[in-house]
């Protein structure tokens, strides 16, 4: 089991990138629609669970080191080719993306330039990604526990400094910017987007090991952690929705209402995850290219992490507005291929997938 738990820490560290650990994606996906959107969390945590066990599942049956097979096996040999580049293609931007969205934070968080905080997350990602997957692995996976106890403590302050008689859930709930017309929607579209930046990490992830139920159970505790952190996160903003409405990084918003320490540990924190994304879609990209764990691939890490540095000065606002909602419309797809092949209960033979 112990592989299992790492393989669920790494799957929660590759998908909390800036927005979901800030709380910006959980209060626009969930928070914003009140009471109800509790409902929405606990929707997101079973198919978060259902699709990781799938895919590190598939990523084991097929011992793969790139996501490539496994898309190919459950796509078919044509929107395969067409999912294969679009999933390989957006594993870059959120390199990308990820870089600057660390340098948005050394600026507004610690009144540093931001190209300090783009030019240390790109070398340390590039450091991080030359090791063996194993490494990658146990790397993404180490921050996971930090940010769950955080979260915890901020839980429990919001909660108990919550004024039940004061409050009108529903009337500030209904003012915020919604990611859908409708709390189900808003939770799938929410796991559609994150799956198609996380699936090919996944798929590589379930790949390190031969025990299938090993991945699969890896899959699974990863689905249900970030679970548990979406509904943790949501109960936190529902209770001081009012105060923390407006601003852009709610959850940073309510550590500093504790205190300024808190502020700094919880920027950290924040700081570390998107690292774990970055970490794990460069390696993932880079996997899909060159074969891993060769000169080549040390080599050509270098080469792509340099140009996604130099993407990353594009600004974080206009790389998310661009990258993300295509990625939904990637997600739903790759959620109805492998809802599909789940239910055909994979019958086929390995041997009889498209390479």
């Amino acid at each position: 089991m112990r592989k299992s738990f790492q393989i669920g820490g790494a799957f929660i560290g590759v998908i909390v990138g800036a927005g979901f650990a800030s709380g910006q994606e959980i209060l626009q996906f969930f928070t914003s629609f009140g009471g109800i959107g509790i409902a929405g969390s606990i929707v997101a945590t079973l198919l978060f669970a259902f699709i990781g066990m799938n895919l590190t599942q598939l990523g084991s049956r097929l011992q793969t080191t790139s996501h490539q097979k496994v898309i190919y096996y459950i796509c078919g040999r044509y929107l395969g080719i067409l999912v294969d580049i679009i999933i390989t293609f957006f594993l870059f931007g959120v390199t990308v993306v990820m870089f600057s969205g660390a340098g948005a934070i050394f600026e507004q968080q610690f009144g540093i330039p931001g190209v300090v905080g783009n030019l240390l997350l790109a070398v340390a990602t590039i450091a991080s990604v030359t090791f063996s997957v194993r490494k990658v692995i146990t790397l993404i996976s180490a921050f996971t526990p930090f940010l769950l106890l955080i979260v915890i403590v901020i839980t429990v302050y919001s909660v108990i400094n919550f004024d039940f008689a004061a409050t009108d859930l529903q009337g500030v709930a209904a003012s915020q910017s919604r990611g859908a017309s409708h709390w189900l929607l808003a939770a799938v579209l929410y796991v559609s987007y994150n799956i198609a930046a996380g699936a090919a990490m996944l798929t590589v992830m379930g790949g390190t090991v031969k025990d299938e139920k090993v991945a699969a159970w890896g899959g699974i505790i990863g689905g249900l952690g970030l679970g548990l952190l979406i509904i943790l996160i949501n109960v936190s903003m529902l209770t001081q929705l009012k105060e923390i409405a407006s601003v852009p990084m709610p959850m940073l918003a309510l550590a500093d209402s504790m205190s300024p320490v808190m502020s700094i540990i919880f920027s950290i924190i924040l700081l570390g995850m998107i690292y774990n994304t970055a970490v794990g879609m460069l390696y993932a990209f880079t996997a899909r290219i060159v074969t891993p764990e060769t000169k080549k691939f040390k080599g050509a890490v270098v080469l792509f992490g340099i140009i996604a540095f130099g993407a990353s000065f594009v600004g974080f606002i206009t790389l998310v507005g661009t990258v993300y909602p295509v990625m939904g419309y990637l997600g739903f797809i790759l959620i109805g291929a492998i809802v599909f092949a789940w239910v055909k209960k994979k019958k086929s033979p390995v041997s009889e997938e498209v390479h």
